[in-house]
């Protein structure tokens, strides 16, 4: 399947500790890896894991720190569409930390918030799907534009509200809320399908009057860095093919395959066997 993500793509610089620091503290590491990250990124490297061509529509620009998110979204399988291939300023970057025992992470990051929201128009691809996570507005709703012209399922990825999703919303086939997103009264009444994550938790959805919850794998955490975003590649990389409930429970396997293993991109063989077993 070929898959449009709009949004952002960012330098992760991953840590892995005993403990997370407190404030005033250093803590050494156990190991260091660098990967590209945001929502659409790891979606983008997710879909590209299960088999389809993901087109991540991003802004990296013509800083030096630009060519580790590209050289590793290569070897990933992904192609970058640069909306800003000659931005001077830097990507935006996270630092995070995983915390051994667990899996549980910390991240700092500075997103998306210096880039212009006036972006232009840049050449679309063909597509089957779409996803957008909102970071960059005006790639966000070209690419959403672009999913309903074509008549392909339009997903929005919506970890948290941003403006430009009062726009997006009628455009979207499925909305993946987080369970702690807060929409203004009545954003997603007209949405065709609402699916609510909430980490380990049941996944819960309504589509047209039908609704139901999903259960999610009980698994070993041993990195949840990016499982969120793994979980909304899934569920692009199958939308229109699959009952929602087979979706989201298809997206919950993908996602739990992914928190059994440390690091950014060490679950990816992993995964691809897996997937490959079905």
């Amino acid at each position: 399947m070929r898959v449009l993500l709009a949004g952002l793509c960012t330098v992760d610089v991953v840590q892995r500790v005993d403990e997370l620091p407190e404030p005033g503290h250093k803590v050494q590491s156990r190991s260091v890896e660098t990967a590209a990250g945001g929502p659409a990124t790891n979606a983008a490297v997710t879909v590209a894991a299960l088999g389809g061509a993901p087109t991540l529509l991003t802004v990296l620009g013509a800083h030096p720190l630009a060519e580790l998110a590209r050289a590793d979204l290569a070897a990933c399988g992904v192609d970058v569409l640069d909306a800003l291939p000659a931005h001077p300023d830097p990507p935006a970057v996270s630092a995070v930390a995983v915390r051994e025992r667990d899996g549980e992470r910390t991240v700092v990051s500075h997103n998306a918030a210096a880039v212009p929201d006036d972006l232009g128009s840049a050449p679309l691809p063909a597509t089957d799907a779409v996803l957008v996570d909102g970071h960059h507005p005006a790639l966000a709703l070209a690419a959403a534009r672009w999913g309903r012209e074509k008549g392909v399922p339009v997903v929005v990825d919506a970890g948290s509200w941003k403006p430009v999703f009062a726009d997006v919303f009628p455009l979207a086939d499925v909305v993946a809320c987080s369970a702690h997103f807060r929409a203004p009264e009545g954003a997603l009444r007209d949405v065709p399908t609402v699916i609510t994550t909430a980490g380990p938790e049941p996944v819960r959805w309504r589509s047209g009057a039908e609704s139901g919850e999903v259960a999610v794998p009980a698994v070993e955490a041993k990195d949840t860095l990016g499982a969120g975003d793994v979980w909304h590649g899934a569920l692009v990389a199958r939308a229109g093919e699959l009952p929602v409930p087979e979706l989201i429970g298809f997206a919950n396997e993908v996602a739990a395959e992914r928190v059994r293993h440390s690091g950014p991109r060490s679950w990816l063989g992993p995964v691809r066997v897996r997937m490959g077993e079905r």
